[in-house]
C-alpha cells in the first residue's frame, strides 16, 4: 500500500479498536454501546432506503440487487444486517484482527460478506449503491481525505450515510467523561477534539461533491434508550447523495 493509499488511517486508532476484536461480538463486552446502537442506526438506513429507492416497507430485502460497503466495519455489526437485507457487502476496516473476526463470525451465519482490511483509498471495485460509515471519521487522521474517497467509492444514484459524535460540552460529558469514566466505553475511544460538528461535516461532504439531504439527532432516553430525535447535541447521522 502507498501513503497515500493510507493517508487517512491512524495506526493507533487501528490498533485500540483491533484489541477489541475477540468480544466484538459480545452484547456485554467492550462494544456493548455498539450492540445498543445498532438497532437505532438500522432503523435509520432502512427508512432512507425506502425514500430512496421507493422500497416496500413491509419487505424484508430492501436492498436486494445492491451493492453495500461499510468502510470501518468492525467484526460487521453492520455489515451482516445489510447483507440480510439483500445487499452484497463489502466490509473495510483498518485492523487485521476485526476482519479475522468479522469473516469467522459471518462464515457462521452463512453470510458471504467481502471482507478485507483495506484503506477505502486504495479500494478498486466498482461504486457501490449504499456507502456507510458509523463511528469512523472522528478516528481517522485526515477526514477531508477520508470523505473524499467515500464520495468516489459512491455509485451516481447512490446513497452514503454516515454517523459520528458532535462535538459539544454535552458529548465530552456524556461520551468521555461518563461513558469512558464509568467504562461503558473502553478508556481511550475518544478524542474530543476531533468531533466534528454537523456542520464541519457537511462543508466536507459538499466539498467532495455531494449534497446533504438529511441530518438527525442521536441521542438518550433512560426510559427506551438511545432513539432518533432532533437533538444532534450528542450524536447525529447524516444522509448525502452526488449533486444532481
Amino acid at each position: 500500500m502507498t501513503d497515500a493509499a493510507t493517508a487517512t488511517i491512524d495506526p493507533r486508532e487501528a490498533a485500540h479498536f483491533g484489541a477489541m476484536a475477540a468480544d466484538w461480538w459480545d452484547p456485554n463486552g467492550s462494544s456493548a454501546m455498539l450492540h445498543k446502537l445498532n438497532p437505532v442506526r438500522l432503523r435509520y438506513i432502512r427508512d432512507a432506503v425506502n425514500r430512496h429507492w421507493d422500497t416496500d416497507e413491509r419487505g424484508f430485502t430492501p436492498l436486494a440487487g445492491k451493492r453495500a460497503i461499510d468502510v470501518g466495519c468492525g467484526a460487521g455489526l453492520l455489515a451482516e444486517p445489510l447483507a440480510r437485507m439483500g445487499a452484497a457487502v463489502t466490509g473495510l476496516d483498518a485492523a487485521e484482527e476485526n476482519i479475522a473476526v468479522a469473516r469467522a463470525h459471518a462464515t457462521s451465519q452463512g453470510l458471504p460478506i467481502d471482507y478485507r482490511a483495506t484503506p477505502v483509498e486504495a479500494l478498486d471495485l466498482p461504486p457501490f449503491d449504499l456507502v456507510t460509515s458509523m463511528e469512523v471519521i472522528e478516528h481517522v487522521a485526515d477526514p477531508a481525505a477520508f470523505v473524499a474517497a467515500l464520495a468516489r467509492n459512491l455509485a451516481p444514484e447512490g446513497l452514503l450515510i454516515l454517523s459520528t459524535p458532535n462535538r459539544t460540552p454535552l458529548s465530552r460529558l456524556a461520551m468521555i467523561t461518563v461513558g469512558e469514566g464509568v467504562g461503558g466505553i473502553p478508556k481511550g475511544t475518544h478524542d474530543w477534539n476531533r468531533f466534528l460538528t454537523p456542520e464541519e461535516l457537511t462543508g466536507l461532504l459538499e466539498g467532495a461533491g455531494l449534497e446533504v439531504f438529511d441530518v438527525t439527532g442521536l441521542s438518550f432516553d433512560p426510559r427506551t434508550g438511545f432513539t432518533l430525535s432532533g437533538n444532534k447535541a450528542i450524536n447525529y447521522l447524516v444522509t448525502a447523495r452526488h449533486r444532481s
